[in-house]
């Protein structure tokens, strides 16, 4: 038997016993150490994505933990393997998988979202989406893989190098994690953020934070980037107010990368979008080798991620651990789904 964690709609997430799943031809089992709450996951608990999972849900997908038992023709694994997972399922014949954008697939499958994730103690998956971690990397720090991947891929979608200056608006998980890579890139990185605690956050991060409410950001940009303003612009806050502020911190063919998931239509400046020549680029998910990139960066430290994990919760708690992430004041929680024992 294993516990699991269901939503179950109405804003309610309960701790169940279920059986084990065995693994089938091409899949492993998992004993998941970890699993950390994220924004989606949230939106998920709210009914937001109710058109999308299928209840009772088990939801969740930044996770790390090793391998239980390898099904038949799974290859290269083994029990006791440390592993995460990039956990997309795509179908290989829409538009976008021939074009070679599985990850943006018209009929992608969001594991943890779509179907069965990993807040419980067993998971069964197929043995193509697994990724090695190394033995020693810690297990909790390995479950900030996927935001880090998420981080990655925008970092590399924007086209960010050394020594080119980057506005990060929103120092959430996502926002920080951002910061983090930018500055692995050689970039100088600023970041905007309204809340108190995760300006402090992100200043022991060391990434320079400014409250757009009390400085005039505009002019701090200006200065710190010799009058020509930000190369890149990351959107990371989800408000209006974030959009309309990062197409005028953008220099001369700078880029806007929209990285929240926006919940209705925006106004954005389009005539500073072309008296500038700006670039308005979007992100999604990520791909395989943002993935390898990102677990480069936890195990070598150039993205701390024990330093960003507010708390560890046990499963059993996995309620009350959602209701303190909705409080403020935590930036990354992690359920102990037991698989660590």
């Amino acid at each position: 038997m294993t516990r699991t964690a269901h939503y179950t709609g109405q804003h309610t997430i309960t701790v169940d016993t279920a059986e084990r799943v065995p693994p089938r031809t091409g899949q492993v089992r998992i004993d998941v150490a970890y699993t950390g709450i994220c924004g989606t996951d949230l939106h998920i608990l709210h009914g937001a994505m109710d058109h999308r999972v299928q209840l009772p849900a088990v939801i969740g997908h930044e996770m790390s933990g090793r391998i239980a038992e390898v099904g038949d023709d799974v290859t290269g694994w083994a029990p006791g393997d440390p592993v995460t997972v990039m956990p997309l399922a795509w179908c290989g014949e829409c538009p976008a998988c021939e074009a070679g954008h599985n990850h943006i697939c018209h009929r992608l499958n969001f594991i943890g979202i779509d179907s069965s994730g990993s807040m419980q103690q067993s998971w069964t998956v197929p043995a193509d989406i697994l990724v090695r971690l190394p033995e020693d990397l810690p297990l909790e720090q390995a479950a900030l893989i996927e935001p880090t991947a998420v981080a990655v891929h925008d970092v590399r979608r924007s086209r960010l190098t050394a020594g080119e200056s980057a506005v990060v608006i929103g120092a959430g998980p996502v926002g920080l994690l951002i910061g983090k890579v930018a500055q692995a890139t050689g970039a100088k990185v600023t970041v905007l953020e309204l809340d108190p605690h995760r300006r402090a956050v992100a200043a022991q991060l060391g990434l320079p934070a400014l409250d757009p409410q009390t400085t005039d950001v505009a002019a701090q940009i200006q200065q710190r980037t010799g009058g020509a303003g930000a190369d890149v612009v990351f959107e990371v806050s989800g408000s209006a107010a974030g959009v309309r502020l990062a197409t005028e911190l953008l220099a001369v063919r700078g880029r806007l990368v929209v990285v929240a998931i926006h919940p209705k239509a925006r106004e954005i400046d389009l005539h500073r979008v072309f008296w500038r020549e700006l670039e308005i680029v979007g992100v999604r998910v990520y791909q395989r080798e943002d993935y390898e990139a990102a677990v480069r960066l936890v195990h070598a430290g150039d993205v701390p991620a024990d330093r960003l994990i507010s708390r560890i919760v046990p499963l059993e708690h996995v309620a009350d651990a959602f209701a303190a992430l909705e409080t403020g004041g935590d930036v990354k929680v992690l359920i102990d789904c037991g698989g660590n024992a």
